[in-house]
């Protein structure tokens, strides 16, 4: 009996410590993740299974409850709450599909995988270990995500030595070439450090620094300026004219954040502006869960929190260029990206606004996985972030 706590407990902390590293915010360290589905196999009950995968979990997502507090200007409870709340799914699916029967496991393993990257529970599918893909088989594109896939497969089996052995041997010859994704011509994403100012401040002077930010990028050779996610603050029509103003001598396209409100609740999009006008581009497909998106308050007559479009506009269509657009929380799951990865675009352009993560590694996680995903399918990718 005392074996088998002490195997329970040496379990438990390694899958912390995997969580831990593999989700540190350095893309190179993805790969560390893998570790998880051999943990998770080697449980002996249902019970360490579920302690593995909690452990795996809420040390990924360690940055949340600090993050939640800041962002909401309140104590840690809350965050700590939403942090536990956030990790029931993800314990709930790879415990209930936990087998004992050994030759099972890799349809199980691959199952929950199936499970936590799509609607309804890959909305909080975090974490997920297959992101390490673009480490392991750059350029690869949907033979590396198959390969990623049979890869874990693999590692809940009684061979996962030899598996873990070959796929680190993937990661060190990915290591030893590795580059960043490259810059598509003519594009420039923008970062900025406006803290929480950024979209709340809606005066005539911020959007004239921004202004003159875009054409400064514009003046260094760019065609496509993007700035980050809620950049205008409030869609209006004098926004819009504004902005169409201050482009009338500029062949230049801004690519910004915004929130667009009605009596129902408000979508949080990316907008295309020019000389000849402006329109919306994207709307976010998953907002985030609890602070944004908000399903219950339609189940008791009320209104607010902002649209879900789960599936809509994989790609938008920018210039000559197809696009895939990934808003702040689009980065951190698993389906968006892969949508838009169905139709083949020119690019990725990856927007956040992540100002209340100070002092967490939250940014570093979303930069790290949106360059994975870019680097598999070997895309050029745009980051613009607020911090």
């Amino acid at each position: 009996m005392r074996r088998e706590y002490l195997r329970a407990t040496a379990l438990i902390f390694a899958s912390i410590a995997i969580g831990v590293v593999g989700w540190s915010g350095h893309v190179l360290l993805l790969p560390v993740a893998l570790g998880f589905p051999v943990l998770w196999s080697l449980a002996r009950t249902r019970l360490v299974a579920a302690l593995v995968s909690a452990g795996y979990f809420l040390a990924a997502s360690r940055g949340l409850p600090q993050g939640v507090a800041a962002f909401y200007s309140s104590d840690i409870w809350p965050g700590l709450l939403l942090w536990l709340c956030a990790s029931l799914s993800f314990v709930m699916v790879h415990a209930l599909l936990w087998p004992k029967k050994p030759n099972i496991r890799p349809f199980r393993f691959l199952l929950s995988a199936v499970i936590m990257a799509i609607p309804p529970f890959g909305i909080t599918g975090w974490a997920h270990p297959v992101t390490a893909a673009g480490v392991l088989f750059p350029g690869w594109g949907w033979w590396g995500l198959g390969l990623m896939t049979a890869g874990l497969a693999g590692l809940v089996t009684r061979i996962w030595p030899a598996v873990a052995i070959a796929l680190t041997g993937f990661w060190l010859w990915s290591a030893a070439s590795w580059t960043e994704p490259g810059l598509p011509n003519g594009w420039r994403g923008v970062d900025l450090e406006l803290s929480a100012s950024l979209g709340r401040d809606a005066g005539l002077h911020r959007h004239r620094d921004l202004v003159a930010t875009v054409r400064n990028g514009a003046s260094n050779g760019a065609r496509f300026v993007v700035l980050p996610e809620s950049a205008l603050g409030f869609w209006t029509p004098t926004v819009t004219r504004l902005w169409t103003s201050a482009f009338g001598d500029n062949d230049a396209t801004v690519i910004a954040g915004a929130t667009v409100l009605d009596t129902s609740g408000y979508d949080n999009v990316l907008v295309a502006i020019d000389r000849n006008g402006g329109g919306i581009l994207y709307r976010e497909r998953m907002p985030v869960p609890g602070s944004m998106w908000q399903p219950w308050r339609s189940w008791f007559g009320e209104s607010g929190g902002a649209r879900a479009d789960f599936f809509a506009s994989p790609v938008v269509s920018v210039g000559a260029s197809w696009v895939a657009p990934l808003i702040c929380y689009e980065q951190l799951i698993v389906w968006p990206i892969l949508q838009s990865m169905l139709h083949d675009p020119d690019l990725v352009v990856a927007v956040g606004n992540g100002w209340w993560t100070e002092g967490t590694s939250i940014v570093a996680i979303q930069r790290a996985a949106t360059t994975a995903w870019a680097k598999l399918f070997a895309k050029p990718l745009v980051i613009a972030f607020n911090t």
